[in-house]
């Protein structure tokens, strides 16, 4: 798994949001990576609900949930399904509309510095092994390619408290982080 010169990633699969901008002169150092989570509808996986969001192409006549989203304008750099399936939307060297009003570290808003990854998941659903696996693996990757990251990670509830709850009580922190340390050591 590599990242490219141009920021995208080897194994994922492209699908271009126009929901990004440039980082902000002075703010080219990606420091952070969020994890999210999104189902669509809620606690529903798999179709192309997500993708179509962060396209803006979701019908909001196809559930009645969509009809209150269909018009936000927002992305991710990267989705990992249930299945593993990695789907970029964004190059890493772009900024995503993942975090909206937020504070890391003093330091606020986090789309300026950070790398939005999505896990297709529910705050309260258990999240799949191999989507551990895969977040560690591109975490690894991200770390070696921009080297401020560091073991700066966190949640979207740790940099947005009072409004977002993702990745949830079921995204299990220890196992993430010990998946991350059987790849930095082997």
């Amino acid at each position: 798994m590599l990242v490219s010169d141009d920021g995208w990633l080897d194994s994922a699969r492209r699908c271009p949001s126009p929901n990004f901008n440039l980082r902000p002169k002075g703010q080219e150092s990606i420091s952070l990576v969020v994890v999210h989570n999104i189902s669509l509808p809620p606690k529903q996986f798999g179709g192309a609900y997500i993708e179509q969001l962060f396209t803006n192409c979701l019908n909001p006549t196809e559930h009645p949930y969509f009809a209150e989203i269909a018009n936000l304008q927002v992305s991710a750099h990267l989705l990992i399904r249930r299945s593993g399936e990695l789907v970029q939307f964004v190059s890493f060297l772009a900024r995503a509309w993942h975090a909206g009003q937020s504070e890391y570290h003093g330091q606020t808003n986090c789309n300026d510095f950070s790398i939005g990854i999505e896990l297709e998941g529910s705050d309260n659903i258990p999240y799949e092994d191999v989507q551990y696996q895969q977040l560690s693996q591109i975490v690894d990757v991200l770390q070696n390619t921009y080297s401020a990251i560091e073991n700066h990670i966190t949640g979207h509830s740790d940099i947005a408290p009072m409004r977002k709850t993702d990745p949830g009580d079921a995204f299990d922190w220890q196992k993430f982080r010990y998946h991350l340390a059987i790849r930095k050591n082997s």
